[in-house]
């Protein structure tokens, strides 16, 4: 009778890819870094937690990945904030009052030449939005919770937006913050 060998999965099912160069490229499946590694195109940076198995050998599995070649990243141009992006961006949370937000709000209204922009879309509750009306801040005596800001090239590029990632990657995300 055989016995089944002993088996170690990971709970992450995404690996971050960096370029030769050690900048944040993308994150990809684990299985899709695996093939970079045994394809020779890249090599693991940092290794995850538990095994990849197949019949002839165990790949630890790749948290982070380097490739060997140079990868050219054009420069892109920010984004307009999308609706889903704001409320990640805002941790579904209502910037003036700190409950769940559910609707959209320029700090400084349409109506009043406010733009829709990063710095200007914050995530608010039904009720705050309402209260607020086309009225700025200082005129009803609110104060934001957090500025609101643009992302960084890393998160408009939909990366992070919405994702866990792994504490092995920070140290390589935080240089694109």
């Amino acid at each position: 009778m055989m016995r089944p060998r002993h088996r170690t999965t990971t709970h992450l099912s995404s690996s971050l890819v960096l370029n030769q160069s050690y900048e944040p490229l993308c994150i990809v499946s684990v299985r899709r870094a695996a093939v970079l590694l045994l394809t020779n195109k890249a090599v693991t940076v940092t290794p995850g937690d538990g095994y990849l198995h197949s019949e002839s050998f165990d790949l630890p599995v790749p948290s982070v990945v380097r490739l060997k070649r140079y990868v050219h990243v054009p420069h892109q141009m920010s984004a307009s904030p999308s609706r889903r992006g704001v409320f990640i961006r805002d941790g579904w949370t209502c910037v003036y009052c700190g409950y769940g937000a559910e609707t959209l709000d320029h700090v400084i209204p349409r109506s009043r030449g406010g733009t829709h922009s990063w710095d200007n879309v914050v995530a608010a509750c039904a009720h705050c939005n309402q209260r607020k009306g086309d009225r700025l801040l200082s005129e009803i005596g609110w104060r934001l919770t957090r500025t609101p800001k643009a992302p960084s090239r890393w998160q408009i590029q939909g990366l992070r937006l919405g994702r866990t990632t792994d504490p092995n990657w920070e140290p390589w995300l935080s240089l694109v913050r």
